[in-house]
Protein backbone atom coordinates (compact mmCIF):
# COMPACT_ATOMS: atom_id res chain seq x y z
CA UNK A 1 0.00 0.00 0.00
CA UNK A 2 3.05 2.57 1.04
CA UNK A 3 4.98 1.64 -1.92
CA UNK A 4 1.60 2.06 -3.83
CA UNK A 5 0.69 5.17 -2.59
CA UNK A 6 4.70 6.29 -3.69
CA UNK A 7 4.15 5.35 -7.23
CA UNK A 8 1.21 7.64 -7.61
CA UNK A 9 3.13 10.06 -5.76
CA UNK A 10 5.19 10.48 -8.61
CA UNK A 11 3.06 10.21 -11.33
CA UNK A 12 1.31 13.34 -9.86
CA UNK A 13 4.72 15.23 -9.89
CA UNK A 14 5.56 14.45 -13.18
CA UNK A 15 2.06 15.94 -14.70
CA UNK A 16 2.28 18.72 -12.72
CA UNK A 17 5.62 19.64 -13.67
CA UNK A 18 5.88 18.86 -17.16
CA UNK A 19 8.63 16.89 -16.62
CA UNK A 20 10.07 12.90 -16.81
CA UNK A 21 11.19 12.40 -12.83
CA UNK A 22 13.80 9.80 -12.07
CA UNK A 23 12.70 9.09 -8.52
CA UNK A 24 13.48 6.10 -5.70
CA UNK A 25 11.05 5.63 -2.92
CA UNK A 26 13.70 5.78 -0.73
CA UNK A 27 14.46 9.70 -1.53
CA UNK A 28 11.30 10.46 -0.84
CA UNK A 29 11.37 9.05 2.47
CA UNK A 30 14.83 10.35 2.63
CA UNK A 31 13.01 14.02 1.70
CA UNK A 32 11.23 14.61 4.96
CA UNK A 33 13.54 13.03 7.50
CA UNK A 34 16.09 15.84 5.88
CA UNK A 35 12.50 18.51 6.75
CA UNK A 36 12.44 17.13 10.27
CA UNK A 37 16.18 17.59 10.45
CA UNK A 38 16.30 21.25 9.20
CA UNK A 39 14.08 22.63 11.62
CA UNK A 40 15.48 25.65 13.66
CA UNK A 41 18.26 26.00 10.87
CA UNK A 42 16.05 29.09 9.03
CA UNK A 43 17.78 31.89 11.77
CA UNK A 44 20.63 33.75 10.57
CA UNK A 45 21.99 34.75 7.02
CA UNK A 46 20.86 32.49 4.14
CA UNK A 47 23.91 31.91 4.10
CA UNK A 48 24.59 30.57 7.29
CA UNK A 49 21.16 27.94 6.06
CA UNK A 50 22.97 27.01 3.54
CA UNK A 51 25.72 25.44 4.82
CA UNK A 52 23.56 24.44 7.84
CA UNK A 53 21.89 22.12 5.19
CA UNK A 54 25.04 20.86 3.24
CA UNK A 55 26.21 19.38 6.74
CA UNK A 56 23.60 17.73 7.14
CA UNK A 57 24.91 15.50 4.31
CA UNK A 58 28.21 14.90 5.62
CA UNK A 59 29.35 11.30 4.87
CA UNK A 60 26.59 10.91 1.90
CA UNK A 61 28.71 8.82 -0.52
CA UNK A 62 30.38 10.51 -3.79
CA UNK A 63 28.56 8.95 -6.65
CA UNK A 64 29.62 9.62 -10.26
CA UNK A 65 27.22 10.70 -13.24
CA UNK A 66 24.44 10.23 -11.21
CA UNK A 67 22.13 12.54 -13.98
CA UNK A 68 22.85 10.09 -16.50
CA UNK A 69 20.19 7.67 -16.21
CA UNK A 70 18.05 6.01 -18.90
CA UNK A 71 17.54 7.27 -22.63
CA UNK A 72 16.64 10.93 -22.37
CA UNK A 73 16.36 13.59 -19.97
CA UNK A 74 14.97 13.08 -16.82
CA UNK A 75 14.89 15.33 -14.02
CA UNK A 76 17.01 12.82 -11.61
CA UNK A 77 16.25 13.37 -7.35
CA UNK A 78 18.85 11.43 -5.84
CA UNK A 79 19.37 12.85 -2.53
CA UNK A 80 21.52 8.78 -1.25
CA UNK A 81 24.67 10.07 -3.36
CA UNK A 82 26.15 13.27 -4.96
CA UNK A 83 28.91 14.68 -7.54
CA UNK A 84 30.08 18.36 -6.33
CA UNK A 85 27.38 19.78 -8.61
CA UNK A 86 24.05 17.52 -7.11
CA UNK A 87 25.36 18.30 -3.85
CA UNK A 88 25.35 22.13 -4.60
CA UNK A 89 21.64 21.79 -6.49
CA UNK A 90 20.27 19.88 -4.03
CA UNK A 91 21.34 21.89 -0.71
CA UNK A 92 20.22 24.83 -2.80
CA UNK A 93 16.94 23.39 -3.31
CA UNK A 94 16.55 22.97 0.13
CA UNK A 95 17.79 26.03 1.20
CA UNK A 96 14.66 28.19 -1.38
CA UNK A 97 12.38 25.35 0.12
CA UNK A 98 13.31 26.07 3.67
CA UNK A 99 13.69 29.29 3.93
CA UNK A 100 10.21 30.05 1.99
CA UNK A 101 8.63 27.44 4.33
CA UNK A 102 7.66 25.06 2.19
CA UNK A 103 7.39 21.46 3.05
CA UNK A 104 6.04 19.50 -0.15
CA UNK A 105 8.25 17.31 -2.50
CA UNK A 106 6.82 18.85 -5.42
CA UNK A 107 8.07 22.63 -4.29
CA UNK A 108 11.47 20.78 -4.19
CA UNK A 109 11.24 19.40 -7.25
CA UNK A 110 10.35 22.49 -8.78
CA UNK A 111 13.04 24.40 -7.12
CA UNK A 112 15.70 21.59 -8.52
CA UNK A 113 14.63 21.81 -11.80
CA UNK A 114 14.90 25.65 -11.73
CA UNK A 115 18.18 25.11 -10.40
CA UNK A 116 19.18 22.95 -12.93
CA UNK A 117 18.39 23.86 -16.37
CA UNK A 118 18.38 27.01 -18.66
CA UNK A 119 15.96 29.12 -18.12
CA UNK A 120 14.23 26.51 -14.84
CA UNK A 121 12.66 24.64 -17.51
CA UNK A 122 14.10 20.86 -18.68
CA UNK A 123 14.07 20.67 -22.06
CA UNK A 124 16.13 17.98 -23.35
CA UNK A 125 19.79 16.90 -22.79
CA UNK A 126 21.38 20.45 -23.70
CA UNK A 127 18.86 22.90 -21.84
CA UNK A 128 20.83 21.12 -18.18
CA UNK A 129 23.51 23.40 -17.47
CA UNK A 130 26.48 21.08 -17.73
CA UNK A 131 29.94 23.91 -17.61
CA UNK A 132 29.60 25.67 -14.00
CA UNK A 133 30.08 29.10 -15.51
CA UNK A 134 26.88 28.77 -17.54
CA UNK A 135 25.75 27.50 -14.83
CA UNK A 136 26.32 30.51 -12.24
CA UNK A 137 25.31 33.00 -14.85
CA UNK A 138 21.87 31.48 -15.94
CA UNK A 139 21.32 31.21 -12.22
CA UNK A 140 22.08 34.69 -11.74
CA UNK A 141 19.60 35.63 -14.28
CA UNK A 142 16.94 34.02 -12.31
CA UNK A 143 18.17 35.98 -9.32
CA UNK A 144 19.13 32.86 -7.40
CA UNK A 145 23.03 33.84 -6.88
CA UNK A 146 25.02 36.69 -7.67
CA UNK A 147 28.63 36.22 -8.80
CA UNK A 148 30.99 38.26 -6.74
CA UNK A 149 34.29 37.23 -8.47
CA UNK A 150 34.42 40.56 -9.72
CA UNK A 151 34.46 42.28 -6.56
CA UNK A 152 36.73 40.41 -5.20
CA UNK A 153 39.01 41.38 -7.47
CA UNK A 154 39.31 38.89 -10.03
CA UNK A 155 40.99 38.60 -13.33
CA UNK A 156 39.14 38.41 -17.23
CA UNK A 157 40.14 35.89 -19.07
CA UNK A 158 38.77 34.46 -22.68
CA UNK A 159 38.87 30.56 -23.12
CA UNK A 160 37.13 28.33 -25.69
CA UNK A 161 35.31 26.31 -23.10
CA UNK A 162 34.28 23.00 -25.69
CA UNK A 163 35.18 20.09 -23.93
CA UNK A 164 32.25 18.47 -24.30
CA UNK A 165 32.05 18.80 -27.93
CA UNK A 166 35.68 17.99 -28.19
CA UNK A 167 35.30 14.70 -26.42
CA UNK A 168 32.18 13.85 -27.13
CA UNK A 169 32.67 9.72 -26.52
CA UNK A 170 33.01 10.78 -22.50
CA UNK A 171 29.24 11.68 -22.74
CA UNK A 172 26.94 8.79 -23.26
CA UNK A 173 23.79 11.31 -24.36
CA UNK A 174 25.97 13.17 -27.00
CA UNK A 175 25.93 9.53 -28.97
CA UNK A 176 22.74 11.10 -30.84
CA UNK A 177 23.27 13.29 -33.26
CA UNK A 178 20.74 15.72 -32.17
CA UNK A 179 21.96 16.27 -28.67
CA UNK A 180 26.05 16.67 -30.13
CA UNK A 181 24.42 19.36 -32.58
CA UNK A 182 22.87 21.16 -29.70
CA UNK A 183 25.53 21.07 -27.28
CA UNK A 184 27.66 22.67 -30.18
CA UNK A 185 25.34 25.25 -30.58
CA UNK A 186 25.58 25.61 -26.35
CA UNK A 187 29.28 26.04 -26.60
CA UNK A 188 29.45 28.56 -29.33
CA UNK A 189 27.33 30.98 -27.07
CA UNK A 190 29.33 30.59 -24.78
CA UNK A 191 32.50 31.38 -26.67
CA UNK A 192 31.27 35.02 -26.47
CA UNK A 193 31.48 35.08 -22.52
CA UNK A 194 35.06 35.71 -20.82
CA UNK A 195 35.63 34.41 -17.51
CA UNK A 196 36.38 36.23 -14.25
CA UNK A 197 38.61 34.07 -12.02
CA UNK A 198 40.16 35.49 -8.67
CA UNK A 199 44.28 33.89 -9.38
CA UNK A 200 44.91 31.31 -6.60
CA UNK A 201 47.48 33.71 -5.09
CA UNK A 202 45.31 36.09 -4.43
CA UNK A 203 42.75 34.28 -2.68
CA UNK A 204 43.92 34.38 0.80
CA UNK A 205 44.07 38.57 0.63
CA UNK A 206 40.67 38.19 0.07
CA UNK A 207 39.11 35.17 2.45
CA UNK A 208 37.80 37.91 4.90
CA UNK A 209 35.20 38.88 2.59
CA UNK A 210 34.01 35.35 1.01
CA UNK A 211 31.16 33.92 3.69
CA UNK A 212 29.84 30.76 4.59
CA UNK A 213 27.26 29.58 1.74
CA UNK A 214 29.25 31.08 -1.27
CA UNK A 215 29.26 28.92 -3.81
CA UNK A 216 33.54 28.10 -4.71
CA UNK A 217 33.96 26.49 -8.21
CA UNK A 218 37.09 25.56 -9.02
CA UNK A 219 38.91 26.90 -12.14
CA UNK A 220 41.01 25.14 -14.36
CA UNK A 221 43.57 25.42 -16.95
CA UNK A 222 42.63 22.25 -18.98
CA UNK A 223 42.01 22.86 -21.99
CA UNK A 224 37.31 23.16 -23.17
CA UNK A 225 36.85 23.48 -19.20
CA UNK A 226 36.07 26.49 -16.79
CA UNK A 227 35.31 24.28 -13.31
CA UNK A 228 36.58 20.82 -12.43
CA UNK A 229 34.96 21.58 -8.83
CA UNK A 230 32.64 22.86 -7.08
CA UNK A 231 31.33 23.11 -3.06
CA UNK A 232 30.53 25.86 -0.03
CA UNK A 233 32.57 27.97 1.63
CA UNK A 234 32.48 27.46 5.56
CA UNK A 235 34.32 29.68 7.97
CA UNK A 236 35.52 27.18 10.52
CA UNK A 237 36.71 27.89 14.31
CA UNK A 238 40.04 28.66 12.85
CA UNK A 239 38.68 31.74 11.41
CA UNK A 240 39.95 30.56 7.91
CA UNK A 241 37.73 29.61 4.95
CA UNK A 242 37.57 25.78 4.26
CA UNK A 243 35.66 24.05 1.13
CA UNK A 244 32.16 22.02 2.14
CA UNK A 245 31.58 19.44 -0.95
CA UNK A 246 31.01 16.26 -2.27
CA UNK A 247 34.97 14.84 -2.32
CA UNK A 248 35.85 12.76 -5.49
CA UNK A 249 37.91 10.68 -2.50
CA UNK A 250 34.49 9.29 -1.32
CA UNK A 251 32.24 11.52 0.63
CA UNK A 252 30.45 14.88 1.05
CA UNK A 253 33.17 16.46 3.80
CA UNK A 254 34.61 19.78 5.29
CA UNK A 255 38.19 19.76 4.12
CA UNK A 256 40.59 19.42 6.70
CA UNK A 257 43.12 22.33 5.30
CA UNK A 258 41.61 25.96 4.54
CA UNK A 259 40.67 26.45 0.98
CA UNK A 260 43.81 28.01 -0.18
CA UNK A 261 45.78 25.37 0.78
CA UNK A 262 43.73 22.93 -0.32
CA UNK A 263 43.66 24.23 -3.80
CA UNK A 264 48.15 24.77 -3.87
CA UNK A 265 47.65 21.03 -3.94
CA UNK A 266 45.42 20.59 -7.17
CA UNK A 267 47.93 21.16 -10.05
CA UNK A 268 45.42 22.16 -12.78
CA UNK A 269 43.98 25.12 -10.56
CA UNK A 270 44.47 28.37 -11.26
CA UNK A 271 41.91 30.10 -9.17
CA UNK A 272 37.93 30.22 -8.29
CA UNK A 273 35.15 31.74 -9.25
CA UNK A 274 32.78 32.88 -6.05
CA UNK A 275 28.84 32.98 -6.12
CA UNK A 276 26.66 33.68 -3.84
CA UNK A 277 23.22 32.35 -3.37
CA UNK A 278 20.23 34.88 -3.17
CA UNK A 279 17.12 34.19 -1.30
CA UNK A 280 14.27 34.02 -3.59
CA UNK A 281 10.60 33.88 -2.89
CA UNK A 282 8.28 31.49 -4.76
Amino acid sequence: MIIRALIVFFVVCASTLNAQISCSPKDSTLFYSKLEAFKGIEGGSYGDSVVDIGKTFLDTPYVEKTLEIGEKENLVVNLRGFDCTTYVENVLAFGLLVRNKQTDFDSFIKNLETIRYRNGILDGYPSRLHYFTDWIRNNESKGLVKDITNDLGGTEVKKPINFMGTHRSLYPFLKDDENFENMLKVEKELAKQSLCILPQEQIESCESRIQSGDIIALATSIKGLDVTHTGFAIRQPNGRIHLLHASSSGSVRITKEPLVDYLRKIKSNIGIIVARPVLVSP
